[in-house]
């Protein structure tokens, strides 16, 4: 099943951030070559791909697990979270319908 792993941001985090990304990326890598992938992505604070100073607000990830407890248990394993980026991260089941 999909589940969407939805994930705000500390105020002021963004060295943090800048500094787990390699990790926090590599962990998205594996997901998508075990194709259980499906989308992932930050939140810029501001209208634009490159937020520079401005940051994130948080991140998505919308990927399949066997459970709500192994999606709880891989969001909680994020690098991310290890370096306290994230203040808040909440996981739910997730129903694709578009696009088809």
């Amino acid at each position: 099943m999909l589940f969407a792993i939805i994930s705000e941001d500390i105020p002021g985090s963004l060295e943090r951030r800048m500094a787990a990304r390699p990790a926090h990326l590599e962990r998205l890598c594996t997901l998508q070559d075990a194709g259980k992938l499906l989308l992932a992505g930050p939140h810029p604070a501001i209208e634009s791909d490159n937020p520079g100073a401005a940051g994130f607000t948080g991140s998505l990830v919308v990927a399949e697990f066997d459970s709500l407890a192994e999606a709880q248990l891989w969001a909680n394993a994020d690098p991310y979270q290890t370096a306290e980026v994230y203040a808040k991260v909440t996981v739910k089941p997730f129903k694709k319908v578009f696009p088809q």
